[in-house]
């Protein structure tokens, strides 16, 4: 089940732009799916039957009617295409939600059935350690690059595995045409994938165009043609005062700007580039072979995490267009280049430069007030203006140029505001391309319909909802737990990288907390178990008591196990509670159903985080485990809470 989800989350945002940026969309449906499955279960005929086919007929429609991104409007800045394929986007996003829930709701059927012959903690147990095992599969096959053709075919043989002899014509048929449909996809020469992107190469002449989820995103071009056709990147090295020799450049990807340091006369260039795929395609591809130049270190890392890593100082720091078109994972709203774009970073950035030295940074901004923003950030942490560089004739390509001493730089043209820049990016509101706080309306009205049609999908699924609301507590439980959980996966992002291998470690990290905790309520009776929300709510405070920049300023070793405490401890904790309260559960299908849900809630409130900042988070978490403590004190304190409805009995035996 969490592979589908994982697969899923990568695959539909590499064909329907929106969901790269949107990831959470997708896992707002795998939530939805999963608890309305659960809740099928336990009073319904099986559903499992059909996960082949369901699977298949999203595979299909995602294929037929892709998305590209439509860019219009200033408050929110995409980096896509103008251009629209297949149907609106507002036709096709409600339906790939529909049809993820649907999918997923099939698969979590058959857990669900399967949960309910286990004792609550022991089914509970079994189904983190498939969770790990889904979340470590995945993370294996991404690092081997695998194609989306081989997570289809991980899924098709656990499907005909689990069906066994009685798998149907119809669903080996659906296995067999999602192979099929992703070999296709998969199997072209020119197109690979990385642990972020689908990678796509086009070759235009002397050209070759790096193409990452359908966008054109790098160019790879000898230098001298790159130089007749893009000047403003050479511009970096006209405006320093003496020629840069160390120079740092993040964003490294195929190797131009790398080539351009070095035939600048550069002696010593580190890049860093966060996808492995795109610095290997410029080993291969690019005609000037930076990479091979023993003068250059590749490093593959994130850029921020790099700096905060790095004791050494450099001539010349350039951000090399280290825009993203994917969020770190299927859970919030921050970007692989966020903290690059900070004023913290800034601040790091000019730690890191020679006492003459400068930093650049360029991109297709688009929109006037991001230039400044940049440009305030930058004059903030300099104390300076930039030097501002920009073409508008194509699409508002600029460089803002700055050095750490008024001598550094000698400026053409100096930055000044045009827009109100009021609401700068931070560490904690890592959101550069939000021009002020708030939830954008396209955002605001997806979330009202996602919340109004999963009460209408959960009401008529389950009825009444007399039998869903004794579990209210695990409800507020569940979407308490996904603000904390997100929270922490944000913060060992700004702490170790937004890297794949981060995100994926500390996802396992917080499975084998939580693992930890059912093993322990397993062993241990606690006997006022109620009590262990004081020190929920004390290990919350320390959490949001202690900066990340406090952490930031330690070695690595020890921030790690000061991290690591400060995020695990509440999740050990949190589980702890619950593990109690749900072994006290008579109906565990449908009372993890109703935890499911309230992930679901947790999901859409992540989005407050564009409004409050991720510290925020830990409030509304807090709150929201006062209300699982409000309405789940004396089922936490007493006996079972009922029993399951009537049907599932004679559901089980069904099956």
């Amino acid at each position: 089940m969490l592979f589908t989800e994982l697969a899923l989350i990568r695959w539909t945002g590499a064909n329907i732009l929106y969901l790269s940026y949107f990831s959470n969309f997708v896992l707002l449906g795998s939530f939805l799916g999963i608890g309305v499955g659960f809740l099928w279960a336990s009073r319904h005929p099986p559903l499992f039957r059909f996960a082949p086919l369901a699977l298949a007929l999203l595979v299909l429609f995602v294929v037929v009617f892709p998305v590209e991104i439509d860019r219009s409007g200033s408050q929110l800045v995409y980096f896509g295409s103008y251009g629209r394929s297949g149907l609106p986007a507002w036709v096709t996003l409600p339906i790939v939600f529909v049809v993820v829930a649907a999918t997923m709701a099939t698969i979590a059927d058959g857990v669900g059935r399967l949960f309910g012959r286990f004792p609550p903690l022991v089914a509970y147990r079994l189904d983190l350690l498939g969770s790990l095992a889904g979340i470590v599969a995945f993370a294996v096959l991404s690092f081997l690059g695998a194609r989306p053709v081989v997570w289809g075919l991980v899924v098709a043989i656990a499907l005909l595995l689990l069906h066994g002899r009685r798998a149907s014509v119809l669903q080996i048929a659906s296995l067999a045409a999602i192979v099929v449909v992703l070999g296709v996809e998969s199997l072209s020469p020119s197109t690979s994938w990385s642990p972020y992107y689908e990678i796509e190469l086009r070759s235009e002449g002397a050209r070759t165009v790096v193409a990452v989820n359908g966008v054109p995103h790098q160019v790879i071009e000898p230098t001298a043609l790159r130089r007749e056709l893009e000047p403003l990147y050479f511009r970096p090295y006209e405006l320093v005062a003496s020629p840069p020799r160390d120079v740092l450049v993040v964003g490294a990807g195929t190797g131009g700007d790398v080539a351009i340091a070095l035939a600048e006369g550069a002696d010593h260039v580190v890049a860093v580039e966060i996808d492995p795929r795109l610095a290997a395609l410029g080993r291969q591809l690019n005609p000037d072979r930076p990479y091979d130049d023993p003068r250059v270190d590749l490093v593959v890392d994130d850029g921020r995490a790099f700096l905060e890593r790095t004791m050494a100082r450099y001539d010349l720091i350039l951000f090399a267009l280290p825009d993203s078109l994917t969020l770190v994972s299927g859970q919030s709203s921050l970007r692989l280049e966020s903290y690059l774009f900070t004023r913290e970073a800034f601040a790091e950035v000019r730690d890191h430069l020679a006492d003459d030295g400068a930093f650049a940074v360029y991109n297709y901004f688009r929109e006037r007030w991001l230039v400044d923003r940049f440009g305030e950030m930058l004059e903030e942490a300099f104390g300076r203006a930039p030097c501002l560089d920009q073409v508008e004739e194509q699409g508002s390509f600029a460089l803002l140029t700055v050095g750490r001493s008024d001598a550094a730089v000698e400026c053409g043209v100096s930055w000044s505001p045009r827009t109100d820049t009021a609401a700068l990016s931070t560490d904690d509101r890592p959101f550069p391309y939000l021009r002020s706080p708030g939830i954008p309306a396209y955002y605001a009205a997806t979330l009202v319909l996602i919340l109004m049609g999963s009460v209408a999908a959960v009401r008529g699924i389950s009825g009444p909802f007399v039998g869903v609301v004794r579990y209210v507590d695990l409800f507020f439980m569940g979407a308490a737990f996904l603000l904390l959980e997100t929270n922490y996966v944000i913060r060992f992002a700004l702490l170790f990288g937004t890297t794949w291998f981060v995100n994926t470690l500390v996802f396992a990290g917080i499975l084998l907390a939580v693992l930890a905790a059912v093993e322990v309520a397993r062993r241990v009776r606690i006997r006022h178990p109620a009590r262990l929300y004081v020190v929920l709510f004390l290990t919350l405070v320390a959490a949001w008591a202690i900066p990340l920049d406090a952490l930031l300023g330690i070695h690595p070793g020890p921030r790690f196990i000061a991290a690591t405490a400060l995020a695990f401890a509440p999740i050990f904790v949190a589980n702890l509670v619950f593990a109690e309260r749900f072994r006290r559960t008579a109906g565990s299908v449908t009372a993890f159903g109703v935890n499911i849900l309230g992930a679901m809630l947790g999901g859409v409130l992540e989005y407050l985080s564009l409004v409050i900042g991720h510290r925020g988070l830990l409030f509304i978490a807090g709150g929201l485990y006062l209300l699982a403590l409000a309405t789940g004190y004396r089922k936490l304190s007493g006996d079972r809470d009922g029993q399951d409805p009537p049907e599932l009995g004679g559901v089980l035996s069904r099956t």
